[in-house]
């Protein structure tokens, strides 16, 4: 493993603030921080020193369908943004997670080509109540299900029925049911040629009466049952009302958004641009400020990207019909500026950081190793530099595909170094190499 390394920031997060810290770590993990600056470590001046990213939302989609990203680029474009860990989601790989098979498919897929440390979630979809407990039993983090059509035919959505009968187990064993809340109803606008371009007409086909009625049901389950209960990607600012009502009452329900939703505005969104679309889409400014609110007042949680690459043809790009266009944000590299820059007026920075670190590791159940800088932890660490602006180029996008809606946006936010398990995976200003240093997570006591 790694020889003993030392870096120094007048700006690093420990205690909870921002102070002055050497931090030392060797064999992955940190062994000691000083408050003052110690012989021999880098002095990373006032950049800030803070826990690697976590991103709980992520789309690999391999193996299947690794044209349209795998864990090599999707790991490797992580690394670039100073995400650390990322989650897997069950669906977009084929085979979908939604059996012990498909997993340790899933995971040996994903051998040998981490250049960040990876989890995975397990499918709830129609027919496998079966396979819920021994998915838990091999260390998925949590369970993921679908109120309307995921847009992958092999991961069917769910009804009241089937949740209702999966809660008793997903709260045995302590993990959060995450919930893609949007009940469709019906809505004919997609038949009307004229709208093929338009994103007006897109916002228009998925309401927030959708989102606003599957939270609803989401909260009923999660009262009933009192099990974990996650809302993925919330949209609606009509849906932070009962999500906060929920969290008063006592209920485990927790919620986050993505930068997207609070970077893009849909009165700014061209149309025939199919870059921007995802379910639930990316509403107006007035709405989506309310959710950085949220984030400011703890009634949204945390940060994640729901990165869901698509080619460009998949993506429609040449045609822009936003009807036939795969919906997903490529995104996973830009967390942390995009959060930032969307942010930084709303929000300190202290306020900020725990939303992508120690938030969403509390939430997958590791916190007691990964979010914090202290000793005894994972040497996952990220220096960045809030006030360094970048232009978003293509040419420096580490996706599967360079196609995004950040390409040239301008964001603040630069990191600077990256360290996964005490290995440096990027530095801005050197090669580090194409070396994997990322580890598969499960559960503590998974087993097959």
């Amino acid at each position: 493993m790694t020889h003993k390394q030392m870096l120094y920031s007048t700006r690093c997060w420990v205690n909870d603030r921002l102070e002055a810290a050497s931090v030392s770590f060797e064999n992955g993990i940190i062994t000691d921080i000083s408050s003052t600056k110690i012989a021999g470590a880098t002095d990373l001046g006032d950049h800030i020193l803070m826990p690697g990213i976590i991103d709980a939302h992520v789309h690999i989609n391999e193996p299947g369908r690794t044209a349209w990203e795998g864990f090599d680029t999707g790991t490797k474009a992580a690394a670039y943004g100073g995400v650390t860990t990322i989650v897997d989601m069950p669906l977009n790989a084929s085979p979908v997670t939604t059996t012990v098979k498909s997993f340790s498919q899933k995971l040996s897929a994903a051998a040998g080509k981490l250049h960040v440390n990876c989890g995975f979630y397990g499918g709830l979809v129609p027919g496998n109540l079966e396979d819920i407990e021994p998915l838990l039993k091999a260390g998925v983090l949590g369970i993921k299900c679908f109120l309307t059509h995921s847009g992958i035919d092999e991961f069917p959505d769910v009804g009241e029925a089937e949740i209702d009968a999966a809660m008793p187990f997903i709260k045995k064993y302590d993990r959060p049911l995450l919930a893609h809340s949007e009940i469709s109803e019906e809505n004919d606008r997609s038949a009307d040629s004229k709208d093929l371009i338009s994103y007006a007409a897109y916002l228009e086909s998925r309401p927030k009466q959708w989102e606003n009625n599957a939270v609803a049901l989401m909260i009923k389950l999660c009262r009933k049952h009192s099990c974990k209960t996650h809302i993925v990607h919330v949209s609606s600012s009509e849906a932070l009302t009962m999500i906060e009502e929920a969290k008063k009452e006592g209920l485990p329900l927790t919620a986050e958004t993505c930068p997207h939703y609070i970077y893009f505005y849909a009165e700014n969104i061209p149309d025939h641009n199919t870059l921007f679309k995802c379910a639930p889409p990316i509403r107006e400014k007035e709405n989506n400020d309310m959710l950085k609110q949220a984030l400011k007042t703890d009634v949204l949680d945390f940060i994640s990207t729901d990165h869901s690459p698509a080619p460009p043809d998949i993506k429609a790009i040449a045609s822009g019909d936003l009807t036939k266009a795969w919906g997903g944000i490529a995104g996973l590299q830009f967390l942390l500026p995009a959060s930032w820059t969307a942010l930084k007026g709303t929000l300190t920075a202290e306020e900020f950081i725990p939303l992508i670190t120690s938030r969403p590791a509390r939430f997958l159940g590791l916190h007691h190793r990964k979010g914090r800088i202290a000793v005894g932890y994972d040497a996952d660490l990220v220096c960045w530099d809030p006030g360094e602006c970048f232009v978003v180029q293509e040419k420096d996008i580490q996706h599967r595909h360079t196609i995004s809606p950040y390409t040239g946006q301008k964001l603040f936010g630069a990191v600077q170094k990256t360290f996964v398990n005490g290995e440096k995976v990027f530095d801005k200003h050197q090669e580090c190499g194409n070396n994997a240093f990322g580890e598969l997570i499960l559960t503590d006591n998974a087993s097959f």
